[in-house]
């Protein structure tokens, strides 16, 4: 009795290595982001994270190298080229996000629902603290009139409620979002202006971005402006409009619920 004998094709190296580089680019780069979150965030602490993109880069290569290798020679690892190259794309898909942001929004990182008066930030010693004696620069009308053309929906609160009651509905809206308030002050005194200091982290680098809140007495009821600035950077990527749109549909809410 004859054995016999089947020859298998040999793996794709190119297709192995693909799928351990696209694993190892995911340990770094949650390894990045632990440390990022861990420390003081800045632009400097990015470069890790950076550095494991080119990583996942090079796995995207590799496995479309692997797929291009194992169509002319028949090898195998079909499979470990195709885990390498969705995991590559699972991974680019923030960066494709960011990059897409970069390119459709104007380079902001101070919006105002007035463009005309923003809110002034506090310069107390608490809030000051906070933002570690940092006090965002005003923004020149150019820059202001650019982001009623990007956020056009980026308007004022008015409510049909005293300003006191407008006050009360504007610190709970403030804390029902997650935001440290620092300060506040109610509507009274020379100016008649009701103030609220916080600050808001974002959810996964823990980006540290300011807030005030201004709410004035109207004859009609009360206005409510917010301003929200970064801390880091020239382009927020959207952030702060999309967090004064969901700090206004907090306060609708609460204006429903009351």
């Amino acid at each position: 009795m004859h054995r016999r004998l089947v020859f298998e094709e040999p793996v794709s190296r190119a297709a192995l290595w693909s799928r351990r580089l696209a694993w190892f680019s995911l340990a770094v780069l949650l390894l990045s982001v632990l440390v990022f979150r861990a420390g003081e965030p800045s632009l400097q602490g990015l470069a890790p994270i950076a550095g494991a993109y080119g990583f996942v880069l090079l796995a995207l290569i590799l496995s479309v190298l692997a797929f291009i290798r194992i169509w002319q020679s028949g090898h195998r690892g079909v499979g470990m080229a195709a885990q390498a190259f969705a995991l590559a794309l699972l991974l680019l898909a923030p960066a494709g996000y960011v990059g897409f942001k970069l390119v459709t929004l104007p380079a902001l990182n101070d919006i105002s629902t007035d463009i005309d008066d923003p809110p002034a930030f506090s310069r107390s010693r608490v809030a000051l603290d906070a933002r570690k004696s940092r006090v965002p620069p005003d923004v020149s009308p150019e820059l202001r009139r650019a982001q009623r053309q990007a956020y056009p929906k980026t308007l004022p609160i008015v409510l049909e409620v005293p300003a006191e009651m407008a006050f009360d509905i504007a610190r709970r809206a403030a804390l029902n979002r997650g935001w440290q308030v620092l300060e506040s002050a109610r509507p009274g005194g020379r100016s008649g202006a009701g103030r609220i200091e916080a600050v808001a982290r974002t959810r996964l680098l823990r980006f540290s971005d300011d807030i005030t809140i201004r709410v004035r007495p109207r004859a009609d009821g009360s206005r409510i402006d917010i301003r929200s600035a970064s801390r880091l950077g020239t382009h927020d990527l959207g952030a702060n409009a999309a967090r004064i749109a969901a700090f206004a549909e907090e306060v609708e809410l609460l204006v429903e619920t009351r």
